[in-house]
């Protein structure tokens, strides 16, 4: 449980964090509250806030939080912090990550960045002019596997890379065999849907192996008119009405010929094939589980020996997975852990706004190259 605790690290005093939403991402086993524990040197969580106040009281208590508040403004006010985790939904993260900035508070979220650009360059002007620290989830690229792959892309492994798979989808919220534990029809809505939910992890994990992309083209549309929740639990047999496209897939052009497909959409029942396959001009390199295992990666080489293609399943991978072990201790938390960090030493976020940001206009783009038929050029960077 966390608790108020006096320990520090390198002589400086944890951080002292509100979380914003006590929902499924704060209080769930892989959620935020519940792993607050591992990092308690670095964190300390000394309010909750949420509209539902009834539920921010009963997760105060049941975290050992000193103090829960009805509003994020109420808690700005209240409580004594240094920094805001914004667990709130979707629609709500642009505005209420831009009432954190303004009081001065560093900023840990959860995807997407903001709900539009504009949004989304406010929140980077805040943040530098007061001299803040933004990070955003996803927390793919911090995992040993995405990192690895970089490095040997960064030593031109497979050459040089026509084009990448990326596959970044599940069946949906309730799609599962064993249902889903809240009203899971939100995800289904207008202002959500699986390209902000689910295609946001490839979009960070492609950009964070190949670098920003310049253009995007897409095709988008709902499936069925209506979803039935699967399972027994309290919202089994559910029939919810979609409203927002649930099946999304985009191209992504990094130019010079580089091109990822990518997928965002709740309709990935099961699949066998890796997470992400990256084909070069001499090989290919394929992410099997970007969350480590025995053989996280593998790599097909051309004149792997003299005259002979094949692959090569190097036996000194496991240290990724001991390197993952952080980060499986952690769940959700490892966004406000680096957070901590990057507060304490002051370096550039690996989860950057900026990143964010360029994840943000691709979603944008995706949507409205869909809706118009045309491919679209990116402007920004990070």
């Amino acid at each position: 449980m966390t608790t108020l605790g006096t320990r520090t690290e390198g002589g400086q005093e944890p951080l002292r964090v509100g979380i914003l939403g006590t929902g499924m991402i704060a209080t769930t086993g892989v959620g935020v509250l519940p792993n607050m524990q591992w990092i308690a040197e670095k964190v300390t969580v000394a309010a909750v806030a949420d509209v539902v106040f009834e539920r921010a009281e009963a997760v105060a208590k049941e975290f050992c939080v000193p103090a829960a508040y009805p509003s994020l403004e109420a808690m700005l006010e209240g409580a004594d912090l240094d920094a805001v985790v914004n667990l709130t939904p979707i629609g709500f993260h642009g505005r209420t990550s831009l009432a954190i900035l303004r009081a001065g508070k560093h900023l840990a979220t959860e995807k997407p960045l903001a709900n539009t650009m504009d949004e989304a360059d406010e929140i980077i002007e805040l943040a530098a002019a007061g001299n803040l620290t933004v990070v955003c989830a996803p927390p793919d690229a911090l995992f040993p596997t995405y990192q690895e792959a970089r490095r040997l892309l960064d030593l031109d492994a497979i050459g040089k890379v026509a084009f990448a798979r990326v596959r970044s989808s599940h069946a949906g919220p309730g799609g599962g065999p064993y249902g889903w534990p809240t009203d899971p029809s939100w995800f289904y809505q207008r202002g959500s849907g699986p390209l902000l939910d689910m295609g946001v992890y490839g979009i960070h994990e492609i950009t964070a192996l190949l670098g920003p992309a310049k253009r995007v083209v897409a095709f988008s549309g709902i499936t069925e008119p209506t979803r039935t929740v699967r399972g027994t639990g309290p919202f089994g047999g559910t029939v919810m009405d979609v409203t927002t496209d649930d099946n999304t897939l985009f191209m992504l052009d990094f130019g010079g010929a580089t091109f990822a497909v990518v997928d965002g959409t709740f309709n990935v029942h099961a699949a066998r094939s890796p997470k992400i396959e990256i084909f070069g001009r001499r090989g290919t390199l394929n992410i099997k589980d970007g969350r480590g295992g025995e053989s996280p990666l593998e790599v097909y080489r051309v004149d792997a020996l003299p005259g002979m293609d094949g692959w090569v399943q190097p036996a000194g991978w496991g240290h990724l997975r001991q390197s993952q072990a952080r980060h499986d201790l952690l769940h959700r938390a490892v966004v406000v852990e680096h957070l901590a960090d990057c507060v304490r030493t002051g370096e550039r976020p690996t989860l950057s706004a900026e990143h964010g940001r360029h994840a943000l206009e691709i979603m944008l783009k995706v949507a409205e190259s869909a809706r118009t038929g045309r491919a679209l050029e990116l402007t920004t960077t990070f």
